[in-house]
């Protein structure tokens, strides 16, 4: 387990009697479902406006159902992405955060299978 502050001032600094270390299990905060939770390492820069970065971790959920505007992880003809999910009116498509990526639609035979939902990003930033 770590020990960490309970929280930390982003805008104005407070005053530092306000933190108190506690221990946190990250595993408890990330992971609801751990039989069906995955991390997988993010390639790419198609969801950068999603704040996902290339190399941060997903947390892949296979328990959470899918629904419209949950980022997911999809294999389209046997490869995995990472895209935001459009479901309306009987119409499915992966969409991309980030202008210069093309969204995925289905052609006529084409299988979009939902393999998991991102419920969580961890960034490592150099040290």
């Amino acid at each position: 387990m770590l020990r960490i502050q309970n929280k930390v001032c982003a805008g104005f600094p407070s005053p530092a009697e306000d933190l108190g270390a506690q221990r946190i299990d990250l595993s408890k905060v990330l992971i609801k479902h751990p039989q069906a939770t995955y991390l997988l390492k993010a390639s790419g820069h198609s969801m950068v406006e999603a704040g996902i970065f290339d190399n941060d971790i997903l947390v892949v959920d296979r328990a959470v159902k899918p629904r419209h505007n949950h980022i997911v992880v999809a294999v389209v003809d046997g490869d995995f992405t990472v895209k935001r999910l459009y479901q309306r009116a009987g119409q499915i498509k992966l969409k991309a955060a980030n202008p210069t990526f093309a969204d995925i639609t289905p052609k006529d035979g084409q299988e979009i299978v939902v393999w998991g939902v991102v419920t969580a990003t961890i960034k490592q930033f150099g040290t």
